[in-house]
């Protein structure tokens, strides 16, 4: 029989091979728990402090409804298009070598270095109707600023960076080997993109897709100036909170910041799920 140490007996936690891991646990927790959950607790309260009535009638208001369309709408397309033409770019970046291909690759993330606000600007100077652009789409009867289209050009751009720096990392990792060999046993084009290599990409897409989608929904300092702000046309719902707030209507602004939250989490939630998947099915 072997000796059971003296000391030996259940323990409520196991030690662990990492130094400082209570430590550094207490201090993840504590900061999550000032950061986010004591804020968003805070906003449940309130709304619910409204009472079902008041709060559905706040949320179906024609204005907020039409807010939070033209939000999730055009977050939806920016982020779709950008899964498309960011995939390209990552492509592009990692296939080819070529002159300025660094300075292709710095320009990628400008989004996040420069200031909202001045993007906002820029933007909204480029497609004005007496803009460079837009004075050219103006005779095609294109009109972009002070539109919706306005909005989801500007989320296209601030989102990009989202999706080309996760699917990157990724294609890199992707031998060159493996296109050849499907090549060499007779796979075109198009079944190489979509059975060989896409497979392996679909997590990091549909990753880039959720944080692009997360980042268009809040935004706010690039698409004011290029919306126009017109209620129920080009009006976002960030905006129609500040409104609310500058109004001291305290009540509509928690109502409409509520209602993004359970949206935004809701489809964060189904991407997350779809993310799961796809890295179970794929690996």
């Amino acid at each position: 029989m072997t000796a059971v140490p003296a000391n030996a007996g259940w323990r409520f936690r196991q030690p662990s091979v990492i130094p400082g891991f209570g430590l550094t646990l207490g201090l993840s927790l504590a900061y999550l728990t000032l950061i986010i959950l004591i804020p968003l607790s805070g906003l449940a309260w309130r709304s619910a402090s409204l009472g079902w009535p008041q709060f559905w009638a706040l949320v179906t208001d024609p204005r907020t409804v039409n807010a939070l369309k033209i939000s999730f709408g055009t977050a939806l397309a920016a982020a779709a298009v950008n899964v498309v033409f960011g995939t390209v770019v990552a492509w592009v970046l990692v296939r080819y070598r070529f002159p300025g291909r660094r300075i292709v690759d710095a320009m990628v993330d400008l989004p996040f270095a420069l200031p909202t606000a001045v993007a906002g600007i820029a933007l909204t100077t480029l497609y004005a109707p007496n803009g460079w652009i837009g004075a050219l789409l103006g005779p095609l009867g294109i009109k972009v600023a002070y539109t919706p289209l306005g909005i989801v050009i500007a989320l296209v751009f601030i989102g990009l960076p989202f999706v080309v720096r996760t699917v990157q990392p990724v294609m890199e990792e992707i031998d060159r080997e493996v296109e050849e060999a499907a090549a060499t046993l007779g796979a075109s084009r198009f079944q190489t993109i979509t059975r060989v290599l896409f497979p392996g990409l679909a997590p990091a897409i549909v990753t880039g897709f959720a944080l692009a989608f997360a980042r268009g929904v809040g935004e706010y300092g690039s698409v004011i100036f290029i919306a126009g702000n017109l209620p129920n046309v080009s009006e976002i719902a960030p905006l129609l909170i500040i409104i609310r707030l500058e109004e001291y209507n305290y009540p509509a602004a928690t109502a409409i910041a509520a209602v993004m939250l359970i949206i935004s989490f809701a489809m964060l939630l189904v991407i997350n799920m779809l993310q799961s998947w796809s890295r179970k099915r794929y690996g």
